[in-house]
């Protein structure tokens, strides 16, 4: 496992960004959050009334497959200003822009601040799409790359968040339906305090860790929980040592970044040469769990975005295991979002008209 991952990924390199404001002073964590979150309302309220509506339900074909989802701007600030069904509105706006419903809504949620919320979940499931949360054992306002001795692997194995553990598979079992539970994603890093290589963390840990937290769950009746173990799409770092088992995996996850920003560390990638190894290793170490690309974004700059998503998605239709796409539609480090450019909404909005997609 390497000690340095090569490049800052979209919700890595957004986690050093935000927290490096907050250390500048709260008048700056302000402005950060009111300006992010106004240009995320504003973007779906300035097409009009019809993008506040969500994507007909209806429009999805029966035979569909593969799930379409999306993170957007208030859902990936959640951990600074908790998520209202209101914001799902850029939700809205992403899908009238890509003429999809999308089946699939991802936020995430760090284990300092973040209680579970009822009305989150409720929202989701009434505009028809299943949750998915990136639940993160940290706390998030330090950044990345900061040690954080309350967050051990060691003091999740010992019990010490066992209280707050049992309150999240209380509130996700009293949910009903399914939620994907993304805990503890790119593991495989060392900018996060879960990492082995980090934060005074051990060798073998981190599969005692996720085994723990995933015991208490079903231990509450929390059956509903899909949980989904998700590395950072680095091949050389992916390895069987922190795979918890197909017993505690219900779905392997893959987030990966091109462009923009990234180009300091790497050349333009197309998305089959930036998924081919990693989604290699992952084969070798599950020979049956379905596979879902968890984050994964693509920046204007250094090539052709519209190019990029239309091959993207060329290579998920060639890999029947995939399952599950969810797009970073954030402006971080980079551009991410789908609606940068009239060509890439176009590609995308193509591409996902496939009676394959949900």
């Amino acid at each position: 496992m390497p000690a340095h991952a090569p490049q800052p990924l979209g919700r890595q390199a957004r986690n050093a960004r935000l927290g490096r404001a907050r250390h500048a002073g709260p008048p700056l964590v302000l402005i950060a959050v009111i300006v992010a979150l106004g240009a995320y309302r504003g973007a779906a309220m300035l097409a009009g009334p019809a993008r506040d509506r969500p994507w007909p339900l209806s429009a999805v074909s029966r035979s569909a497959s593969v799930d379409v989802g999306v993170t957007t701007g208030p859902l990936g600030l959640n951990e600074w200003r908790e998520w209202q069904p209101r914001d799902l509105r850029t939700v809205n706006a992403f899908e009238n822009v890509v003429h999809k419903h999308v089946s699939v809504v991802m936020w995430y949620a760090d284990w300092h601040q973040d209680p579970a919320s009822h009305a989150q979940l409720q929202a989701i499931a009434r505009r028809g799409s299943l949750p998915e949360i990136t639940w993160e054992p940290w706390d998030y306002t330090k950044a990345a790359y900061n040690r954080q001795p309350s967050y051990t692997l060691a003091s999740i194995i010992g019990g010490s968040h066992d209280a707050y553990i049992r309150s999240w598979a209380r509130a996700l079992a009293a949910a009903g339906g399914p939620v994907r539970l993304r805990f503890a994603q790119e593991m495989n890093g060392n900018w996060y305090p879960w990492a082995e290589v980090t934060n005074g963390n051990r060798r073998g840990q981190f599969v005692h860790a996720w085994r723990h937290v995933h015991d208490l769950f079903r231990a509450a009746g929390a059956t509903n929980v899909q949980w989904v173990w998700s590395p950072v799409a680095l091949a050389d770092s992916i390895n069987t040592e922190l795979y918890p088992g197909d017993r505690y995996v219900d779905i392997i996850g893959l987030s990966l970044f091109n462009g923009g920003a990234q180009l300091k560390f790497n050349r333009w990638q197309s998305f089959a040469e930036k998924i081919g190894r990693p989604l290699a290793a992952v084969r070798r170490i599950s020979r049956r769990k379905p596979i879902e690309v968890s984050e994964v974004g693509v920046a204007e700059q250094g090539g052709s975005k519209a190019r990029w998503i239309s091959g993207m998605f060329q290579t998920l239709n060639a890999n029947p295991r995939i399952i599950s796409l969810v797009w970073f539609d954030l402006h971080t480090a980079s551009d991410w979002r789908v609606e940068s450019s009239r060509s890439a909404e176009a590609a995308f909005a193509a591409a996902v008209s496939s009676p394959r997609y949900r």
